[in-house]
């Protein structure tokens, strides 16, 4: 049964009788301003002796209804907290300690102005503007000297032009000029259109004065960057072939040679090599990629290969996992690499022969309105560790690793959360139609009574291939306050559980991930949490695709809302940004040379079969999933006269889709809102 102080929490906004605050008292229950109060841990750098940590802290700014990031310093001895960079006025990123750890280099933007790269000197607590550049200076990273900083900088250029139009009168109010487009991906989720111009690599002085470009061509250049010891040449990933544009997803290493700016490969391979990091004595580059098989997933490997190119290997086949980010042991007899595992972002150490030791585990990343999983990591010469964790309970906070104790050194959130009661997180064990394991988390509401059946949210994680974990997420959070038990998976297709897991989607998405997904709801049903006459479901993106596509195959959800969705393949193909994608890796053929491929997977071929009010939430400015798949569907929705509404987050892209506090909480309550019209007792 469905109790009424339930009912009451839906229809009243109240709390829970047990946590009820009388008159004007704060709620005990998440609300959605405590969005602006919730703060968290990025980038997390510890310096060369390990004593002290520079990490980001984002925060909510009530009046900007922005995140505002600044950089504090940790005494890992103590914990106490220190400010050096941003406040109100501002934002400041990218903390990078000096080889000799007494100074740091950064990113920070004035009032008004650009960002731009900054040094501040430990001992003197002096801080000096050493740039004052048109753009903002990306993948900032010193010499081994510590006289230099390389960075990457966008450089302005000229587009396509054609023909030119009549000679202006003066003082005449005439249109905008003509926009000529080239580029094969000619806009960016979250960039928007591309303008014309390349990004380079940079050279400036550390104690200030002019930059000097370094890389040049019509190639963008990518970081990290990573200096050779000798200081003498940058290694970096970029696409530098004739038709670059059509091989975008084939990058190589490249080494520059900074004196003469002579720049040579030094990987072959068909796949995207990236993210090259040198070794403390020069001889050996440590590098991330995979070979490109056209797969919809594939598991990017670490590998190493000799300073010049040549004797390359992975080492990382047996782990079966991808790497995200890895840095060289100081005595380069080892790496340290970030890997997902089931959910959960790891630290390990892995030996140059392959041998895996996980030194961290429990990371989270720096999102908070979905559970995905995520993290970073630094390692100081001495081998302390500093990483960012969290918990179901807490968004992402910094650790250190000492001597092979971890010790969580901020707390960022305990004051605002110790007020609230949260709603539990437990694993959920399932069983797929094929027997599979489907990992699952179920979500309870606060003050929830065992035995009692709820009104349950199935929330889909998108991608398909990312992953959710037993992390801190605002939106299930909201949701289980509202007296709903939210159910949330990893069906076959998410990755953190091995390649075949991931590959088991490719060319037939959506398709079985479907009955994973119905299985994780039944086992909630099983578990006497999920009241079976009160199921409604939720995603954004791949999940959007998956809601979409459950509505079409079943009438037994009360209602859906489903967020930045594709549902027709051959139109997304053609408008998202990244041109290229979909038809060459989520399809064998284009979309006019099997149309119907791409037709039966679309959620659209489906709506003739949708009874279920769903809703359609999308960003007004999404060139991922573009604004344009979700108007189709609420379009075909009303013309099938499903009960929908269209609900667009003004100014959000996909990336961007909650970045702003007000319009993260207004959209879960949007959600809730259109739950609440189609939620009934239940009579259980």
């Amino acid at each position: 049964m469905l109790r009424k102080s339930l009912i009451s929490l839906l229809l009243l906004g109240a709390s829970i009788p047990a946590f009820a605050a009388p008159g004007d008292m704060p709620s005990r229950l998440l609300e959605g301003r405590d969005l602006f109060a919730l703060e968290v841990a990025t980038d997390p750098q510890i310096s060369p002796d390990g004593k002290t940590i520079a990490y980001v802290r984002r925060s909510g700014d009530i009046m900007t209804d922005r995140a505002r990031s600044s950089i504090w310093l940790i005494d890992v001895a103590s914990g106490q907290q220190t400010p050096i960079a941003a406040g109100s006025s501002g934002n400041a990123s990218q903390p990078r300690w000096s080889p000799d750890g007494k100074r740091i280099a950064y990113v920070a933007s004035e009032p008004g102005g650009k960002p731009q790269l900054f040094v501040r000197w430990m001992t003197d607590h002096a801080t000096a503007r050493v740039t004052g550049l048109p753009d903002a200076p990306d993948s900032i990273t010193w010499s081994p000297d510590g006289r230099q900083i390389a960075y990457v900088m966008r450089v302005a250029g000229e587009g396509l032009k054609l023909g030119k139009a009549p000679d202006k009168p003066e003082g005449a109010q005439w249109a905008p000029p003509l926009e000529i487009i080239d580029r094969v991906d000619y806009r960016n989720d979250g960039g928007g259109y591309v303008q014309p111009g390349y990004d380079h690599t940079f050279i400036v002085p550390a104690d200030g004065g002019a930059p000097r470009q370094i890389s040049f061509g019509s190639y963008h250049d990518g970081g990290p960057l990573s200096f050779t010891p000798d200081g003498k040449a940058i290694l970096f990933a970029a696409v530098r072939k004739p038709d670059w544009e059509q091989q975008i997803f084939d990058s190589e290493i490249y080494a520059l040679d900074i004196a003469s700016g002579a720049i040579r490969p030094l990987t072959n391979r068909v796949g995207p090599d990236r993210a090259p990091v040198v070794s403390p004595d020069g001889r050996l580059v440590a590098y991330l990629g995979y070979d490109d098989k056209r797969m919809a997933y594939e598991t990017t490997e670490l590998s190493i290969m000799n300073r010049d190119g040549s004797g390359s290997r992975t080492i990382t086949a047996k782990l079966d996992r991808s790497i995200d980010k890895v840095q060289w042991a100081a005595d380069g007899r080892s790496l340290y690499a970030l890997y997902d595992r089931e959910g959960i972002n790891r630290v390990a150490r892995i030996s140059l022969d392959g041998t895996v030791t996980e030194v961290a585990s429990g990371l989270a990343g720096g999102g908070l309105d979905r559970p995905y999983s995520g993290g970073d990591f630094t390692v100081s010469n001495n081998g302390a560790i500093a990483f960012t964790g969290g918990s179901p309970y807490r968004p992402a906070d910094v650790s250190v690793v000492v001597g092979g104790r971890t010790r969580q050194v901020t707390r960022l959130n305990d004051n605002l959360l110790a007020a609230k009661t949260l709603g539990e997180v437990k694993e959920l064990a399932v069983k797929a139609p094929d027997g599979r394991t489907v990992p699952a988390w179920l979500v309870t509401p606060p003050g929830y009574q065992p035995g009692t059946r709820v009104p349950m949210i199935l929330e889909i994680h998108g991608g398909p291939a990312t992953a959710y974990g037993p992390t801190f997420a605002t939106d299930i959070q909201l949701y289980a306050a509202a007296g709903y038990a939210v159910l949330y998976t990893n069906p076959r297709g998410s990755t953190s559980y091995g390649e075949e897991f991931a590959q088991l989607i490719h060319h037939k998405y959506p398709g079985d991930d479907y009955g994973d997904l119905i299985a994780a709801v039944d086992a909630a049903i099983a578990a006497g949490v999920a009241d079976p006459d009160n199921l409604f479901v939720t995603g954004g993106s791949g999940g959007g695709v998956l809601t979409s596509w459950i509505v079409g195959k079943t009438d037994r959800f009360k209602a859906a809302a489903t967020q930045k969705p594709v549902i027709n393949w051959i139109s997304e193909a053609l408008t998202m940004d990244n041109t290229l994608f979909t038809s060459r890796y989520w399809f064998e053929k284009k979309p006019w040379e099997d149309p119907m491929s791409y037709w039966n997977r679309s959620p659209l071929s489906l709506v003739g079969n949708v009874k279920t009010p769903t809703m359609v939430v999308v960003g007004s400015e999404d060139y991922r999933t573009p604004v344009s798949e979700s108007e189709q569907y609420y379009a075909a929705l009303q013309i099938q006269g499903v009960p929908t509404a269209l609900v667009k987050v003004p100014g959000a892209s996909h990336g961007g889709f909650t970045a702003r506090p007000s319009q993260s909480a207004a959209k879960a309550a949007a959600i809730l809102a259109w739950f609440d019209k189609y939620r009934t007792q239940s009579t259980r």
